[in-house]
């Protein structure tokens, strides 16, 4: 009735033929007697043309319209070679506005990037309209659709897991749902599938995924948008963390080979440890396409009398061939370093001769000097900065390497760098409650089991846990699962948490553990940052087809908003 081709599937082939395309305005133009106006649709944009100015009568942009008339050859001087159906046109013989747009808009649809994020998702369905902003989340579906192929091709059945649920303390906080049939009682929205997964590794299924919604009451940030977030979720039931990592690498592979346009430099993907990837790149995210690396120089110092290096962790960044940079060059990165949190950033530079030259250098003893040279490999013409500081040595030497990336161009962005970091500690220090916590996900398996958990001092306790990592970005995180009733209690007991809490608040696994559970494990790539990185968009709201603001608000349906207090009542609950 409204099309029978779509616009942007025109071409020469269909000269002469009479056709009838759907779609929206996008613009118009009076030639004085002669009237072009573009006609948009999913597939493209063609531009129809009339000489008969009552056919366009109350016509505004953005309008919906369906248009019948005759393909014709544009004259060559009016090609329009950047879009596909830029060598043809159509001569209207009929136009009907199907939906009519107000004449004032709230922003130009093709620039639609270039307005604030608040007014472009107060009016996303305009937004969306972009074909830049659209295609994203056409490409979206893409993905989804291969990934979904990939899994059942890999043996893994697809099962849907309960968006309500009971609140569990797995870090984030949680949404919680008032129950209307419970007086008092709330359900929760999962921060992730973790526990459903376990338990239909429990219930005999071998492979499970999903394209698994999450919800976290979190802060929102580049590559996090607030409330909701996708993720393939997956599990794997009597296997090891090797099995894991080799279907990790073959979905990323072969996801990043298919829609990407840059290389992936390393496959098999580099692996490092925990330990590893703090040491050498101050971060257990480090993008591996900026060669600089972190040494540690502590040891030269241990009697040092430049009282800022004296008894604390110190580090150092060495960089080739940068001595001759201008000093306002150094004093940005000082600027930088301040910005931090350090007080400034100490280095000096290698001289032709080997010598010595800089803000710090006074202060080093000859014995000191030598000892750099030889730890940091020094060369002529290169620059050594140093991070000394007691508690966040490493993550402070991890942004100025990143930094230094930057400042120096030293980032290949033609490449897709992955890795594997693998080897987490089980707990961390949490200073908010005072005691240890677990550091990434409660319900890993330690390494060493309960013989670990039993002998060894918590901060060295490791987990069987793994990240993969693209250009900086943690692209998924997982873990082989603790599927012992014994070694869960007693791993939680070391968190500070009693077997009648766990009993509480993980009653499921608790039980389930007791009939026989098998060895699991798994992992979730994270479909928002995959989508991010393959864009290469700078937020992750970017990819998403109707997401929350930064703030966490949804301004084009109002929400959070008020209900009513008939609602309130219903579900037993009075604001204060």
């Amino acid at each position: 009735m409204y099309r029978d081709i779509y616009c942007g599937l025109i071409s020469e082939k269909d000269i002469d033929k009479k056709v009838k395309i759907a779609g929206w305005v996008e613009n118009i133009r009076d030639h004085g007697g002669v009237i072009f106006v573009d006609i948009r649709d999913e597939k493209g944009t063609i531009q129809v043309v009339s000489n008969d100015d009552s056919i366009f009568n109350g016509l505004t942009k953005e309008s919906t319209v369906t248009i019948e008339g005759v393909v014709r050859k544009r004259d060559e001087d009016d090609f329009n070679l950047k879009i596909a159906t830029g060598t043809v046109e159509i001569l209207i013989s009929s136009l009907t506005i199907l939906g009519k747009s107000k004449n004032v808009l709230p922003f130009e649809i093709i620039t639609s990037k270039e307005v604030s994020e608040e007014v472009r998702l107060k009016y996303r369905y305009l937004d969306l309209r972009n074909p830049k902003v659209h295609d994203n989340v056409v490409f979206r579906s893409q993905v989804i659709k291969f990934l979904r192929e990939k899994m059942e091709k890999l043996g893994f059945l697809e099962i849907q897991t309960p968006i309500l649920t009971a609140s569990s303390p797995e870090g984030a906080r949680d949404f919680i749902v008032p129950s209307r049939k419970f007086k008092g009682k709330f359900y929760a929205l999962p921060q992730a599938p973790q526990i459903f997964k376990q338990l239909l590794m429990c219930s005999g299924f071998d492979k499970y995924f999903q394209i698994a919604p999450c919800f976290r009451d979190e802060d929102a940030r580049s590559d996090r948008v607030y409330g909701e977030f996708y993720q393939l979720d997956f599990e794997m039931s009597f296997v090891t963390e090797e099995d894991v990592l080799k279907i990790g690498e073959e979905i990323f592979y072969d996801v990043f080979k298919k829609f990407g346009h840059k290389e992936i430099s390393n496959e098999p993907f580099r692996r490092l440890t925990y330990k590893e990837a703090i040491a050498k790149y101050g971060t257990d995210k480090p993008d591996l396409r900026n060669p600089l690396e972190i040494i540690d120089v502590t040891s030269v110092f241990v009697d040092t009398d430049f009282k800022p290096f004296r008894s604390v962790p110190v580090k150092a960044i060495k960089v080739l061939d940068i001595a001759s940079k201008s000093n306002s060059w150094f004093n940005e990165l000082v600027d930088y370093a301040k910005t931090i949190g350090m007080p400034g950033i100490g280095y000096f530079k290698i001289l032709e001769d080997m010598s010595f030259a800089g803000p710090i250098d006074k202060f080093l003893t000859d014995f000191e000097r030598e000892e750099l040279i030889k730890l940091a490999d020094l060369k002529p013409n290169s620059v050594i900065f140093f991070i000394a500081d007691r508690k966040n040595a490493s993550k402070l030497a991890g942004l100025i390497r990143d930094e230094l990336g930057r400042k120096l161009d030293l980032i290949d962005e033609s490449k897709y760098e992955f890795c594997i970091v693998k080897d987490f500690p089980m707990y961390e220090w949490n200073e908010e409650l005072d005691k240890y916590d677990f550091s990434h996900n409660p319900f890993s398996m330690p390494q060493g089991g309960i013989e670990a958990l039993n002998s060894q001092d918590i901060e060295n306790i490791v987990a069987y846990q793994y990240d993969f990592v693209c250009n900086g970005i943690e692209m998924a995180s997982g873990a082989v699962r603790n599927h012992d009733i014994e070694i869960m209690k007693k791993a939680f007991a070391l968190a500070g948490y009693s077997e009648d809490t766990v009993k509480e608040k993980f009653k499921s696994l608790y039980t389930a553990f007791q009939y026989g559970a098998p060895p699991h494990a798994g992992m979730a790539p994270g479909i928002d940052r995959m989508i991010m990185l393959l864009k290469e968009e700078k937020s992750i709201r970017e990819t998403i087809a109707f997401p929350m603001s930064a703030s966490g608000q949804d301004l084009m349906m109002g929400s959070p908003g008020d209900v009513s207090e008939l609602q309130l009542r219903e579900t037993h609950i009075k604001i204060r």
